[in-house]
């Protein structure tokens, strides 16, 4: 199978399921017990905090371990949010729906958001967020790329309107982790969302960064593990693999991004060359390394996926999140295009295990499938 939807979810690598292996049985100790089994538990655990920690540029004791990158976002924003009842939010059009959702959410509560907008590259102006703050503005939250298109967005000059107003600023770079640098001084944000599964590691297992000085309110109670932030026993297996994820990042530097950045540029400028009526979606340069999306006209993003997995090749038209769903992606609806062309749309993810042979392989089949599907079609010209 040729596996090009890693940013929906990535393969375990081999020396993280190694890492794993022994805490999911003879190292079975609870973290919070003080005998010696218990207590590798905390220090594997220790182990991968400062592994991720040192990899952002963070402090251990500012990172908290959650169930995955949507706990991460809501523990951000409702754990933020509930401490200001009549407080007012800010975010954007193309947030990932576990940032998109919880904000709305919060309004359906009787908090004041205000949603601010995109353009056709999928880039938030930072003079709208400005012009969007109020005096009762607690939070802003905006990601740091986008899932769907790949988009980077201008989070340090975000940051630094955000600590002129006095506001929390938090960011979903759950897409980021990996692809490129995150540093959150540099970056000047106050949360960070994170999540081992789109590097390798396992599902089920997330964090979010939360500077010193500053304490959201607890979504889950309980016991006082995760600086009484999480209550529940922590998946330690999970935290484990994660922290070897990122290890493995740490490794690999630069070479690995760069390796993956250049087999997208070539499948982008191989599709683009071969099938006419395609644009790239998302901003041309400003963009993720591993992210190639595309919009087809005259074809329908579903139809392109079944032709694809008939020969093996796994795609998706947008966010996992939503591939069950038949509306037109809210981002690229966001990003000003129509229905008809956001339901044409096709994303191609890759990871540190593409290879050549494979992207040959997408270039071979792909061309005739958007041909195939478009004689078939009604509305194609040709």
């Amino acid at each position: 199978m040729i596996y090009l939807d890693n940013a929906a979810t990535t393969r375990v690598a081999p020396e993280v399921f190694e890492a794993m292996a022994p805490f999911l049985q003879d190292e079975y100790g609870n973290p919070s017990s003080i005998y010696a089994l218990a207590g590798r538990s905390a220090a594997a655990m220790e182990t991968a905090r400062r592994a991720l920690a040192d990899f952002i540029g963070a402090e251990p004791d500012e990172i908290i371990f959650t169930g995955g990158g949507s706990e991460a976002d809501n523990l951000a924003i409702k754990g933020t949010m509930r401490k200001w009842p009549d407080g007012h939010m800010i975010t954007s059009a193309i947030e990932h729906h576990a940032v998109l959702h919880t904000c709305k959410a919060l309004r359906d509560e009787g908090y004041e958001l205000t949603i601010v907008g995109v353009d056709q590259s999928g880039l938030v102006d930072p003079d709208e967020v400005r012009e969007a703050i109020q005096p009762e503005t607690r939070l802003i939250s905006i990601m740091h790329s986008n899932n769907e298109v790949g988009t980077i967005q201008s989070i340090e000059e975000i940051a630094q309107i955000a600590r002129e107003a006095e506001v929390r600023l938090h960011t979903d770079a759950v897409q980021s982790l990996g692809k490129v640098p995150l540093d959150v001084d540099e970056l000047g944000v106050d949360m960070m969302a994170l999540s081992a599964h789109k590097v390798h590691g396992p599902k089920g297992v997330g964090a979010l960064y939360i500077r010193k000085g500053f304490r959201p309110e607890s979504l889950i109670h309980g016991g006082g593990q995760e600086r009484r932030l999480r209550a529940g026993t922590e998946n330690v297996p999970g935290i484990v693999g994660f922290g070897r994820a990122v290890e493995l990042l740490a490794q690999q530097g630069e070479e690995t991004a760069e390796r993956v950045r250049s087999l997208r540029d070539r499948l982008i400028q191989g599709i683009t060359g071969a099938i006419d009526e395609v644009a790239l979606s998302g901003h041309p340069t400003r963009r993720l390394p591993n992210i190639a999306s595309f919009l087809f006209r005259y074809v329908e993003g579903e139809g392109i996926l079944l032709s694809l997995d008939m020969h093996d090749i796994a795609a998706s038209s947008g966010s996992a999140c939503t591939s069950g769903s038949l509306d037109p992606s809210h981002v690229l609806l966001a990003m000003g295009y129509s229905h008809e062309a956001a339901h044409g749309s096709l994303r191609l993810s890759l990871s540190r295990y593409t290879t050549d042979e494979e992207i040959d392989t997408v270039l071979e089949v792909l061309p005739p499938i958007i041909q195939r599907l478009r004689d078939m079609s009604p509305l194609y010209p040709g």
